[in-house]
């Protein structure tokens, strides 16, 4: 709901500020005083088209700034939060949120949204979801079919939501299965690429039978036997330090010179634990010696020169090197792909399979989507019949008593639809059909789109007759109303008062009006006073009080504030008025 709206430089406005409230506000004025430019300020708050010849002249810019009720949970404040607005929560339910536009003299255009500066279509975006504006020069958005299809489909009711909320599910799970079919057919050649050079990797691995860890052993293994001679020489010099040449038992060595010294002390370790003690080393380094001893001739004895082995290994090195190089660079990476790979070649080999199941899913699926389809339509058409009777009974209350109202559902065949009662039928994510309101205005015209087939004064009556019948049904919490009353006055100027305090029932109702029977209706009037300069300032757009009120319908009725006859008059509309909404 839109609370506050400030308008500065805007044609004759120089600085007003208009105060709205809940349920229905009628804008009233002398010709020419600028409630007109309350529309126009209207639209440049929900993303309308900017003109330099709005700005007052002498100003640098226009502006516009509004204050707005929303629902913080709602697509409206969704959509504002992911654009950067911020909000200032107002209760458990509500969040203020800011609006503001500015236009130069230059033509550059600005929009803010809770102090966010966004792109001027955001905020036609989010006029979807919160005013609806008719008028001859604003942009109506029921004007729209998708908007009229939606419509429609609140006004219809369960007959229409529950099988279209079934119809989405299942449209949905077509729409993956065949992004499934698509990325399997349309790739085939690159899966077919793929599953070669994977059976070709895995043979690679599969004919080595790499095992974890065996890339360390053979390079330990393949350095022993690249310097045998070496090694064998170092041992065997080694064991001859220890033990001494097998060919020269007199030889000195380090077992002999150990064995010398542990001799030295069997005499005397008796007399002295200390010595006794370090008696006690020689001998554990004796034994520590000569087990050393043996094992390195043992170790010499294993050395052996195998070159025919040492190739085996450095072969083998290679081979694994080579499979690392592509899938590695470990070889516990290449075992990992291996892994991965025959169960990643598995799947692209149930390719084909897959591919059989998903196409009689995908039948399966397009045949129950045809079936819930006809169901939406069916639903859809009830309630077109039904809402067009009700439209074309308002509109003859508001002056055009010839007007007819139709709203055929149809379909467009195709070659690759839905096949329903035997006929292909074109389908999307709501169904499969086209929804639009069409008019004829008099007996012999042909019926036409409502933008088409209605005058712009016949317009906002067709516009208001529709709105009232959906009331309640379309969720919009703001409707302006520019002009609904041209061409209409006496009788029909009273019915159009009515069915705006009606549709005001339900939502906030802004309306522009010269006719006083329509402006007797509302729950609140501002009126639009120029300053003796010719411009609208703050305070030339006030709240009026039952005598203000009671004054300025005598005006409107006789031209004259302060006429007998006229003030007579405006309270027996007030009071016709008042006693209409009791009846409510």
């Amino acid at each position: 709901m839109l609370e506050q709206m400030r308008i500065r430089g805007l044609g004759v406005i120089e600085d007003a500020v208009l105060e709205l409230s809940p349920g229905f506000t009628a804008v009233t004025g002398e010709t020419g005083a600028g409630k007109t430019m309350v529309v126009t300020g209207l639209g440049l708050l929900f993303g309308g088209r900017s003109d330099s010849a709005l700005v007052r002249p002498g100003a640098e810019r226009a502006s516009v700034e509004g204050r707005l009720l929303v629902d913080p949970k709602g697509p409206a404040a969704r959509a504002a939060a992911d654009a950067g607005a911020e909000f200032e929560p107002v209760g458990e339910d509500r969040a203020e949120l800011i609006i503001s536009r500015s236009v130069s003299v230059e033509g550059r255009s600005r929009a803010s949204l809770g102090g966010a500066a966004v792109p001027i279509g955001v905020l036609g975006g989010l006029a979807d979801d919160l005013v609806a504006m008719h008028g001859q020069s604003a942009q109506q958005s029921l004007l729209q079919p998708a908007r009229q299809r939606q419509a429609l489909d609140r006004y219809a009711g369960p007959a229409v939501a529950e099988p279209l909320a079934e119809y989405k599910a299942c449209y949905d799970r077509l729409k993956k299965i065949e992004a499934t079919l698509d990325e399997l057919t349309t790739r085939a050649r690159e899966r077919a690429q793929e599953a070669d050079l994977l059976r070709f990797g895995l043979a690679e691995v599969e004919r080595l039978e790499p095992v974890e860890g065996e890339d360390e052993e053979l390079a330990a293994e393949a350095e022993r036997l690249g310097h045998a001679d070496t090694l064998r020489t170092a041992s065997g010099g080694a064991h001859m330090a220890l033990a001494g040449s097998p060919d020269d038992p007199a030889s000195i060595n380090a077992l002999s010179l150990l064995s010398e010294a542990t001799r030295a002390l069997e005499g005397a370790r008796g007399h002295d634990p200390a010595l006794a003690e370090l008696a006690s080393r020689l001998d554990e380094a004796s034994f520590l010696l000569a087990d050393v001893s043996t094992d390195l001739a043992a170790y010499a004895d294993s050395i052996e020169a195998d070159p025919r082995r040492l190739a085996d290994v450095q072969q083998r090195i290679s081979d694994l090197n080579a499979v690392m190089r592509k899938y590695g660079p470990k070889l516990t990476d290449v075992l990992a792909w291996a892994s991965t790979g025959a169960l990643r070649l598995a799947e692209l080999e149930g390719d084909d399979d897959r591919i059989s199941g998903l196409q009689e899913e995908r039948v399966a699926a397009r045949a129950e989507l045809a079936r819930l389809a006809a169901r939406v339509s069916a639903g859809r058409a009830q309630a077109a019949d039904k809402f067009a009777a009700a439209v074309t009974t308002e509109l003859a209350e508001l002056a055009m008593p010839h007007a007819r109202i139709e709203v055929p559902v149809t379909q467009k065949e195709t070659a690759d639809g839905l096949e329903i009662d035997g006929r292909t039928v074109a389908f999307g994510p709501t169904g499969v059909d086209d929804v639009e309101l069409r008019l004829a205005p008099h007996p012999g015209a042909p019926f036409l789109p409502i933008a088409k087939g209605a005058s712009g004064g016949e317009l906002s009556r067709v516009m208001l007759a529709v709105e009232v019948v959906f009331a309640g049904s379309d969720p919009v919490p703001t409707f302006v109303f520019d002009e609904v009353d041209a061409g209409v006055g006496g009788k029909a100027a009273v019915e159009v008062g009515r069915r705006l305090a009606r549709l005001a029932r339900s939502a906030q109702v802004v309306v522009v009006t010269h006719l006083p029977q329509v402006a007797a209706f509302a729950d609140r009037q501002l009126v639009v006073r120029k300053a003796n300069d010719g411009s609208v300032t703050r305070s030339g757009v006030t709240v009026l009080d039952d005598a203000e009120r009671r004054r300025e319908l005598a005006r409107m009725l006789a031209g004259l504030e302060e006429s007998e006859l006229g003030q007579a008059h405006a309270d027996e509309l007030l009071q016709a008025a008042a006693a209409d909404r009791q009846r409510a």
